[in-house]
C-alpha cells in the first residue's frame, strides 16, 4: 500500500510541475493498455505489442496533449463555474465538439496507420461505422462529461477522461476488428 501512496504522490508532484507531458505520459499509457485489454478479449494468443505501441502513441502525442487544451479551454470559457446549468452546457459542448472530432480521428488513425489500410478503405469503413459509433459515444460521454465537470478538479478531468476511455477503446477496437473480420 505504501508504494501505491508513493507513486500517487509522485504523480500528483510530477502533475502540478510538468501537467501537459504528465497527462501525455498517461493518456499514452491508458492508451497502450486498451489495446492490449482489447487483444485480450479478442482472444488474440500473442500480443500485438507494435500495435499496443502504435496505439500508445497516439495517446501520448494526441489524446493527453487534445485533453490537456480541451479543458483549459472549457475552463476558460465557463470562467470555472461549476453550478448544474454550466456543468450542462459544457457536457453539451463536449459532445458536440471533441467527442465526435475525437472519435473521427481515432478512427482514421486505427484503421489508416495501425490496420494501414487505404484512404478509400478508410473513407468507407467512416461512412458506414461513424454514426453508429457516435451515436453509441453519446450514450455514455455526456454521463462521463457529467460526473467529470461536476466532481473532478481540473486537474483530474484529463485523467478522469483517460481511464473512461480505456473502456470506450477496447469498444472501438474490438468492433474495428470485428467488422474488419466481417469485411474479410
Amino acid at each position: 500500500m505504501e508504494i501505491v501512496k508513493l507513486a500517487w504522490r509522485k504523480y500528483l508532484t510530477s502533475l502540478q510541475k510538468n501537467p501537459l507531458p504528465t497527462k501525455a505520459l498517461t493518456a499514452g499509457t491508458l492508451a497502450g493498455c486498451s489495446d492490449l485489454v482489447a487483444q485480450k478479449l479478442m482472444g488474440v494468443k500473442k500480443l500485438q505489442l507494435r500495435r499496443a505501441l502504435l496505439i500508445a502513441l497516439y495517446g501520448l502525442l494526441y489524446g493527453g496533449p487534445f485533453g490537456h487544451f480541451f479543458h483549459k479551454l472549457m475552463d476558460y470559457v465557463f470562467a470555472g463555474k461549476r453550478d448544474q446549468k454550466t456543468v450542462t452546457k459544457k457536457v453539451i459542448v463536449e459532445q458536440l465538439t471533441s467527442g465526435p472530432w475525437n472519435n473521427f480521428v481515432f478512427m482514421v488513425y486505427l484503421t489508416s496507420v495501425i490496420e494501414g489500410k487505404s484512404w478509400s478503405f478508410v473513407k468507407r469503413k467512416l461512412r458506414n461505422d461513424y454514426p453508429s459509433v457516435q451515436l453509441n459515444a453519446w450514450r455514455v460521454w455526456p454521463l462521463v462529461g457529467w460526473i467529470n465537470y461536476t466532481y473532478m478538479p481540473i486537474q483530474f478531468r484529463v485523467l478522469f477522461h483517460n481511464l473512461a476511455a480505456v473502456c470506450w477503446g477496447v469498444f472501438l477496437i474490438t468492433r474495428s476488428r470485428t467488422t474488419a473480420l466481417k469485411s474479410a
